[in-house]
C-alpha cells in the first residue's frame, strides 16, 4: 500500500460477530493497524494507549481499527482481559492482511515464520491512503498517529 492509493475494501468481524467495512467507517480520518497477536505484550500496549487516546481520535473525527488474526472469540477475551475499548478485527486467514501488504515472512530470534506485520494506514475521508506507519513502536504509535491527523488538518 502507498500515499495516494484507494484502501481496499474488506468485510471483517468484531468481537460480536458484527460484519465491518470500510464503508463502515464515516470519520474524517481512519486509522487501520495491523497487529500480530491478541494478548501479547506488544500487542496489548499498543491497543491500550488507542484505547487510551480514544476521546481524542474522536474529537479529529477519526476512527481507528485494529486487525490481526484469531476470530471473534479471541478479540472478545483480550479486549475482557485488558478492558480494551477499541474495535478489533478478526482476518483469521491472512486475506485483508496480505491485501495491505502487512503479512508475510517474519524472523525472531532466528526462526523464520509469516506473520502480520506491526503496520497502520492512515486513510482520509474517500478512503485514500495518506500515510503509512511501518514497524512501528507500541508505546508511541498512538501518539505518532494522533500528531500526523492534525498535521493534516493545519
Amino acid at each position: 500500500m502507498k500515499i495516494g492509493q484507494k484502501a481496499p475494501d474488506f468485510s471483517l468481524k468484531d468481537k460480536s460477530g458484527k460484519d465491518y467495512s470500510l464503508k463502515s467507517f464515516k470519520g474524517d480520518y481512519l486509522a487501520i493497524y495491523f497487529y500480530p497477536k491478541d494478548d501479547t505484550p506488544g500487542c496489548t500496549t499498543e491497543a491500550l494507549r488507542f484505547t487510551e487516546d480514544k476521546a481524542k481520535f474522536k474529537k479529529l473525527k477519526a476512527d481507528v481499527v485494529g486487525i490481526s488474526g484469531g476470530d471473534e472469540k479471541t478479540k472478545e477475551k483480550f479486549c475482557r482481559k485488558h478492558e480494551i475499548d477499541l474495535l478489533l478485527l478478526s482476518d483469521s486467514d491472512f486475506t485483508v492482511s496480505k491485501l495491505y501488504g502487512s503479512f508475510g515472512e517474519k524472523t525472531f530470534m532466528g526462526r523464520k515464520y509469516k506473520g502480520i506485520f506491526r503496520n497502520t494506514f492512515l486513510l482520509d475521508k474517500s478512503k485514500k491512503v495518506i500515510q503509512v506507519f511501518e514497524k512501528v513502536s507500541v508505546d508511541k504509535h498512538s501518539a505518532e498517529v494522533l500528531t500526523a491527523i492534525k498535521s493534516f488538518n493545519e
